[in-house]
């Protein structure tokens, strides 16, 4: 497609597009981003100029306390995505009085899924020893993923020697929210490889099914995990429906039944697009979540 094309486009799209940027920039002046920070020093020789680097979205209210932070870690099959494309959940979560912080993480091909966590890991500890800057309260931490940020989202939560590598023992995570999470049980899904195409997750996930099992929330989820929401599409895949509802019933088990919805209707996709709108009901019950 040529750019000429879009002065073609009918009058009503062009009143809906001008529509959004003036929301848009309505929606960014009460938050103040801060952006392309490195969470890996550049000395580190693993260093990723692009992909360590993360966004933190500050309401610009003035507050007597420090409020509470969100990690939003993004999807993209676990070899695309950036944070780039999900500003407006940053923008929206600062405007309810959440220090928000979206974050970038290395992606298949160049690395594998436990370098990923590895990456999104030490983003947290950057939170944790940065974000009172940012008048933040690194002792009201939660993480939020969609799709593959769900599952990273949901390892980190549970797999406690993860942030322990990284200097966070006991686990800072006070609270996590999965909306259409993928891969909480790699584990189960790469032995099947039922589906079309699924060949194409053992780049992110090797062959190994020790390691498939090692990147998988559903093994390692305990009593002591913090509390979990999950938020699914009624119309998403099948192995994301299958696998959330596992992860359910384990949570059951050890007695800590998530809140779990089923969002009529909704495809994958549509379940992280849906944020762009403010008052959405997963922010309603995030809110409530975090105490903000």
């Amino acid at each position: 497609m040529r750019f000429p094309r879009l002065l073609v486009l009918p009058a009503f799209l062009l009143v809906v597009v001008v529509l959004l940027g003036t929301n848009e920039y309505a929606v960014a002046r009460p938050s103040r981003r801060t952006a392309d920070l490195a969470y890996v020093p550049a000395a580190d020789p693993d260093f990723d100029t692009e992909r360590h680097r993360l966004d933190v979205y500050a309401p610009r209210a003035k507050s007597a306390t420090a409020r509470p932070v969100v990690v939003f870690i993004h999807g993209g099959s676990w070899n695309s995505g950036s944070k780039d494309f999900y500003s407006f959940i940053g923008r929206r979560l600062a405007k309810q009085g959440v220090v928000a912080v979206v974050i970038n993480y290395r992606l298949a091909p160049q690395v594998q899924v436990p370098a990923m966590a590895d990456d999104c890991a030490r983003a947290v500890a950057w939170v944790v020893q940065h974000i009172a800057d940012y008048g933040g309260d690194p002792q009201r931490l939660f993480l939020m993923g969609h799709s593959a940020g769900g599952g990273l989202a949901a390892l980190l939560a549970t797999d406690n020697a993860l942030l322990a590598r990284r200097g966070l023992a006991p686990n800072p995570v006070r609270g996590v929210l999965l909306d259409d999470p993928a891969g909480l049980d790699m584990y189960d899904y790469l032995k099947k490889l039922q589906y079309a195409g699924d060949e194409e997750y053992l780049i992110p996930f090797g062959k190994d099914p020790a390691v498939w099992k090692a990147t998988s929330a559903l093994y390692h989820v305990t009593a002591a995990s913090p509390a979990f929401m999950l938020f699914i599409g009624g119309e998403t895949y099948p192995s994301i429906s299958h696998s959330s509802e596992k992860f359910r019933q384990r949570l059951r088990q050890l007695g800590r039944e998530p809140k779990f919805t089923v969002l009529p209707g909704k495809k994958h996709a549509p379940m992280v697009l849906q944020l762009y709108w403010q008052h959405n009901v997963i922010y309603q019950e995030l809110l409530k979540m975090v105490g903000a």
